[in-house]
């Protein structure tokens, strides 16, 4: 009779307590996943406890042994990396900046990009005549390549697009 009255006086939860600690489990975990995306999207560009990596200033003139390099405002056809890493491929590109072994550009697709906001329109007839149609900057991702990435000189791009260009990125020749 003693263990009746007990567990008559203990309440009866109906899996509550379950429901609740399923709901803290997945706030947590969504807690979590906010905190790491917050950490890796305001990283410091020098990682962790590091201050951030300086680049050299930039000079408005070649270096007199780089006048056959790729310069900055050139557009090149370049061997060029894809962003997930499973390959390359050759493709009209944008220098931005030159540097000792490398050249760093932004690369041009043919591909219809109007809607977007990191992605201008760039003339295409004054380097590629074979072009039916004008081409798109990609604004978003500076690309560092060996100087063997590239191929041919194409052309100049036009002071237009070099503006907008030198608005988003920093740009010319460094040590």
């Amino acid at each position: 009779m003693l263990s009746v009255l007990a567990a008559e006086a203990v309440p009866s939860y109906d899996g509550t307590l379950a429901v609740l600690c399923c709901v803290a489990v997945v706030v947590a975990l969504a807690g979590g996943g906010v905190l790491a995306w917050w950490l890796l999207r305001n990283r410091r560009p020098g990682g962790a406890g590091r201050p951030p990596t300086r680049r050299p200033a930039l000079l408005t003139v070649a270096p007199p042994e780089w006048r056959n390099r790729p310069a900055p405002g050139q557009i090149w056809w370049a061997d060029v990396p894809f962003t997930d890493g499973s390959g390359s491929k050759v493709r009209p590109c944008l220098v931005v900046r030159t540097g000792p072994g490398r050249i760093e550009a932004l690369k041009i697709t043919s591909q219809d990009k109007s809607a977007r906001r990191d992605h201008v329109r760039i003339p295409t007839r004054g380097w590629d005549r074979k072009a039916d149609h004008d081409s798109w900057l990609d604004l978003r991702q500076v690309f560092t390549l060996a100087d063997g990435a590239f191929d041919r000189h194409a052309g100049t791009v036009d002071g237009g697009t070099w503006q907008l260009v030198n608005r988003s990125h920093p740009t010319g020749w460094y040590r």
